[in-house]
């Protein structure tokens, strides 16, 4: 890359950890990145669910869960920051000339919205909200220029986010499935490949 050219923008990626990556939270993780600029970048861990399901989380801010399809999902975590804190990513929901329906949303590019306000929630809660919603507690962050420095360490792969993934991919097959994105399976880079 030229030093001269624009910056990397990887909002809407995956991040898929290097098999060799160890880190307790990181480690054979898929981050969905939501934001990605030259001051850093914030992005959701999704296929690292919690022992909590979405009713029970409900239960905690008094509400209940308005909608049976979701009555089984786990909350996942997110990431190491904020972890007491909800985030819920979605698809995009309209109000009126293209503004969000939710006081704290992050519109996405690619279609997928990320909302921290609870009338997300509240909107479940009653049966309606967005069709497909995937809840974590807690974010990952990386400071100015940090992710990019993993990147080239070779902690990461990235590769364009499938949003089907996200929601209707079982969770245990997410990260195969991911680097099926890149036409990679785990093995292939695995640092203990066969010495035959």
């Amino acid at each position: 890359m030229f030093a001269d050219s624009a910056p990397t923008n990887l909002t809407n990626h995956f991040l898929i950890a290097m098999p060799a990556l160890s880190d307790e939270l990181f480690g054979r993780s898929v981050v969905f990145l939501c934001e990605h600029s030259e001051k850093g970048a914030l992005g959701l861990v999704i296929n690292k669910p919690s022992d909590i399901l979405l009713p029970r989380l409900f239960e905690k801010i008094d509400l209940s869960l308005g909608r049976e399809d979701l009555s089984d999902q786990p909350v996942f975590q997110g990431g190491p920051v904020q972890t007491e804190r909800g985030f819920v990513l979605h698809d995009a929901v309209e109000g009126g000339e293209g503004e969000s329906v939710y006081a704290s949303t992050l519109s996405i590019p690619g279609g997928l919205e990320m909302t921290t306000s609870k009338d997300v929630l509240e909107a479940i809660s009653s049966g309606a909200g967005p069709r497909r919603v995937f809840v974590t507690l807690g974010y990952a962050s990386w400071g100015q220029g940090q992710l990019e420095s993993e990147i080239t360490e070779n902690s990461w792969l990235t590769v364009e986010a499938d949003p089907n993934l996200i929601f209707d991919a079982p969770v245990a097959e997410r990260y195969e499935r991911a680097m099926g994105l890149l036409g990679l399976q785990p093995w292939m880079l695995s640092p203990d490949a066969g010495h035959g």
